[in-house]
């Protein structure tokens, strides 16, 4: 590194999970386990699923099978063929970065992988377009996931996927036909509603709380984005010869998703982005430029005096009445200018 040149600190992905998966889900709750195969009890008034438990593990199937050919060949086109929403963003800029890992950790990635132990958790027919399942990678026996799958373009493709790292997170409510309650994603819940905890937690890197991020209960991710922002304004980066800064972004794929849980309150699965802005302070520029690291040069980045991030990302939250707590949040780098 020649004395004229300095480095940019990155945010690190960030990856949190508390009650909550990036997350976890205990599918049980008021009458047990989702809806049998069929979709369907006897009786021709029975409400039926979005789609039956049959054509749900159809679907995971399908998913893993293409999920794990994709990540062989870091193919993103046939990914996108099972993958939509902020996991196919955040996915395509993990193909992108994969020539900046260790090749310890590449043989990792594209090791094949199934999901055991799966829970499928199914609202009402005409009450939601989506489903999710709960269950555990056969390369981690200890940590649930929870996936996502939602109608996009005519053809069920995964679009949230959360791994949980603590204590599960409130059982789903279960009818009687072991169906799901989806919840409206602009109901305000207490002070929020689903669809504003995204901007909620944007704020805390932002301004460190001090607008949206007021109605957040205070969690380990909360905590985290508010310690981010209070280095970066205190310290910034290239050991303090460029300021920085961090914006909301409107997410790749905005949908949220919420249900409602055996205890009242509401889970929500829900999308996030920022931006982070490095700027050389204007006394050095005549001498220095920010240099990119590996892994933002691999995404675009150039030497000089502003690089400009991009983090998607995607985050769990409980939501009650009096409070709402964000449990999980998880982003991937995925653009640098």
């Amino acid at each position: 590194m020649s004395p004229h040149t300095t480095r940019l600190v990155r945010l690190p992905r960030l990856k949190v999970a508390a009650v909550g998966v990036t997350t976890a889900l205990a599918l049980t709750a008021c009458g047990g386990q989702a809806g049998p195969d069929s979709g369907k009890a006897s009786g021709d008034d029975t409400p039926q699923g979005v789609v039956s438990k049959a054509a749900a593990k159809k679907i995971a199937d399908h998913y893993e099978e293409v999920n794990n050919k994709a990540n062989a060949a870091q193919d993103e086109k046939l990914l996108g063929t099972v993958e939509a929403g902020q996991v196919y963003a955040m996915d395509k800029a993990t193909y992108t970065l994969f020539g900046t890992w260790p090749k310890k950790e590449q043989k990792a990635y594209t090791k094949p992988f199934s999901y055991r132990d799966r829970e499928y958790v199914i609202p009402r027919k005409g009450t939601a377009t989506w489903f999710a399942v709960r269950a555990k990678s056969s390369e981690n026996s200890e940590n649930s996931v929870l996936l996502v799958f939602d109608k996009v373009g005519g053809t069920y493709k995964m679009v949230l996927s959360l791994w949980a790292d603590g204590e599960e997170p409130p059982k789903p409510a279960l009818d009687r036909h072991g169906l799901a309650e989806a919840v409206d994603p602009g109901t305000k819940v207490g002070k929020l509603a689903p669809s504003d905890i995204g901007a909620a937690y944007a704020d805390f890197l932002e301004t460190g709380g001090k607008k949206k991020g007021k109605a957040l209960t205070s969690t380990e991710p909360v905590e985290n984005a508010g310690k981010t922002y209070q280095r970066s304004s205190t310290e910034g980066a290239a050991g303090g010869k460029a300021t920085e800064r961090f914006f909301a972004k409107t997410p790749a794929d905005p949908s949220v998703y919420a249900l409602r849980t055996a205890d009242g309150g509401v889970l929500a699965l829900f999308p996030a982005a920022h931006k982070q802005e490095s700027l050389l302070k204007e006394s050095y520029r005549s001498i220095a430029d920010l240099v990119p690291n590996d892994e933002q040069s691999a995404l675009g980045a150039t030497r000089g005096a502003l690089i400009t991030d991009v983090f998607e990302g995607q985050g769990l939250a409980e939501l009650t009445p009096k409070s709402a707590r964000i449990t999980a949040v998880d982003f991937q780098h995925v653009d640098a200018r």
